[in-house]
């Protein structure tokens, strides 16, 4: 009788949780590398690879993400309709105007292992473009990634107080 006690108390300490990542101003591949290991289940003590042990992973604010350099005009996302002639490609910036979620989607999808899991994985993924989350799912979100990259504060969002007491470096 113990060990089922013992069974159902592991089931209730490593049961999937929900994650929020905020990917404002953040670069795909940061987003994608911090989701993918809530994704498979690596931060967890009990994983293995061949368990589904994985949590669910909520992104919001997929419209405002960032790339570094040109990457907007540069980056081309490829595919191929099967019939004669079908190749097509986009840039980064046509893509993202089409649909907001699309490139963090396929970065994540493309950095899951390439296995049967990986759809199953994908099925725990929730995108938002904004911040509008539905009331269902928010109701289950426990904890927040942090955000992989610092984005640092505008310049209007500074008071005329922490202006004034930021050190000159010359005067003119």
């Amino acid at each position: 009788m113990a060990s089922y006690t013992k069974a159902a108390q592991q089931w209730a300490t490593f049961a999937r949780a929900w994650y929020l990542l905020d990917a404002k101003m953040q670069p795909p591949g940061k987003i994608a590398a911090a989701t993918v290991l809530r994704l498979e289940g690596r931060h967890k003590p009990i994983y293995h690879a061949l368990s589904d042990c994985g949590d669910h992973v909520v992104i919001i604010n997929t419209r405002h993400i960032a790339f570094s350099g040109n990457k907007w005009e540069q980056k081309v996302y490829s595919s191929h309709t099967g019939y004669p002639g079908g190749f097509r490609q986009v840039t980064a910036a046509q893509l993202h105007l089409k649909d907001p979620v699309a490139i963090v989607k396929l970065t994540i999808y493309r950095m899951l292992p390439k296995n049967l899991q990986r759809r199953t994985m994908m099925q725990r993924l929730h995108l938002f473009p904004e911040d509008v989350i539905p009331e269902d799912i928010q109701k289950n979100l426990l904890q927040e990634i942090p955000q992989p990259r610092v984005v640092p504060k505008r310049l209007d969002e500074y008071t005329p107080e922490e202006v004034a007491a930021f050190p000159k470096v010359w005067t003119p």
